[in-house]
């Protein structure tokens, strides 16, 4: 398998997974900032121009983080990123698809790419202003369910990478995490599979 992959972006958290099975991969560095993603090495492998890509050993290409998490956890069993029970799986579910729908598209997508979602510059601001408050209103709702839970759902599983993500990206802006986040990213940390990501990745 390969990931094609940018620095810090959503992708470390399927790049965090990839570690934690344990089964041969290879990276390929995606420069973002240069537009790799638009020219056309990239889009004859994912015309999304989206990371993260995945490139399977049969050479087929899949695409979006919750389906790749889904596909590496459950085509991994022995790793157990996977819940058991309908219950616990519907909960990864619902986090995962939280975290990037809304936290990650609807939020931080508006505080860093306004000119996708103001109608002029002069909105600007104002598009920032509301991405920053679907993202604050995204990490207290999340922080609401780690509650008394050392990882997403109970177990570790893929919902944690998805969490970790977001988790990243406010640290890395020097901002605070609720508590309960706050915890589970030094939890995140600590773990041997992200501190390889995290080194792989430029950032440690």
């Amino acid at each position: 398998m390969k990931l094609l992959y940018a620095p810090g972006a959503c992708s470390i958290g399927i790049h965090v997974i990839l570690e934690e099975i344990g089964a041969p991969f290879e990276i390929e560095k995606i420069s973002l900032r240069d537009g790799e993603h638009f020219k056309e090495g990239f889009t004859a492998r994912n015309p999304k121009s989206k990371v993260p890509t995945l490139i399977r050993d049969d050479g087929s290409v899949l695409t979006e983080f919750p389906a790749i998490a889904y596909y590496l956890a459950q085509t991994h069993p022995a790793a157990k990123l996977w819940p058991d029970g309908v219950e616990a799986q519907a909960r990864a579910l619902e986090i995962i698809d939280y975290v990037v729908a809304t936290i990650h598209m609807q939020g931080f997508s508006r505080m860093f790419a306004p000119g996708k979602f103001a109608p002029s510059e002069a909105d600007a601001d104002a598009v920032k202003k509301r991405g920053l408050e679907i993202f604050e209103t995204g990490l207290a709702l999340l922080d609401k369910t780690l509650d008394g839970k050392d990882y997403a759902v109970g177990p570790y599983s893929i919902a944690d990478a998805a969490v970790f993500y977001i988790e990243f990206w406010r640290t890395s802006g020097k901002q605070p995490l609720p508590a309960h986040l706050a915890a589970h990213y030094q939890r995140m940390l600590a773990r041997p599979a992200v501190q390889r990501v995290l080194h792989k990745e430029g950032f440690a």
